[in-house]
């Protein structure tokens, strides 16, 4: 019997570890848990980016209207896949959109960066120790999270922002926000 058992148990351990495998791999890598969804925004100051004459980035900016808060870096390859589409977005109005500038080694590489290409942020805060990114627990970039009138975290999008996932869900999700006044 003893024999047996030891026989059976990697079987038992290896169906184990497929089952729990098998599982994984049903997952979407991209949907993070987002511990901030349904809380207040935290707490962060940030200092305006080089060259930009407005006050810099504050949590209590995002009180009053629905807003997107844009975690970027000029060296990030996905921030410029995603960047024409923020353009867009900006352009059509349709959404404020405030950005973190996360991580530059060179405190010019994101001011630099953002002439050149074009500026999609109503306001944009410098984050080079990453305090603000870590508050909002971020993980990579870009990722952008959607905010409701009153500051509180409704969405959080991992990835760059593009035509089916605006389509699909931030557009909507933003539309009820507004209609149901950030409840």
């Amino acid at each position: 019997m003893k024999s047996r058992l030891l026989f059976l148990a990697p079987l038992l351990v290896f169906a184990v570890l497929v089952g729990y495998f098998a599982v994984g791999l049903t997952k979407d890598p991209r949907k993070l848990p987002n511990m901030l969804q349904g809380q207040p925004v935290p707490e962060f100051t940030l200092a305006p980016l080089l060259g930009r004459d407005d006050k810099g980035f504050k949590n209590t900016d995002l009180i009053g209207d629905v807003t997107l808060v844009n975690v970027f870096g000029s060296w990030c390859v996905a921030c410029r896949v995603e960047h024409p589409f923020l353009m867009d977005i900006k352009e059509r109005n349709l959404v404020p959109i405030h950005g973190i500038d996360w991580r530059e080694e060179d405190k010019s590489a994101g001011p630099d960066w953002l002439k050149k290409i074009g500026d999609p942020y109503t306001l944009a805060g410098d984050d080079p120790k990453s305090r603000a990114a870590i508050a909002f627990g971020v993980t990579g970039a870009p990722e952008t999270f959607l905010v409701d009138q009153k500051g509180v975290v409704r969405y959080k999008h991992v990835g760059p922002i593009n035509q089916q996932s605006w389509d699909e869900v931030i557009f909507p999700l933003i539309r009820k926000l507004r209609q149901d006044g950030g409840t």
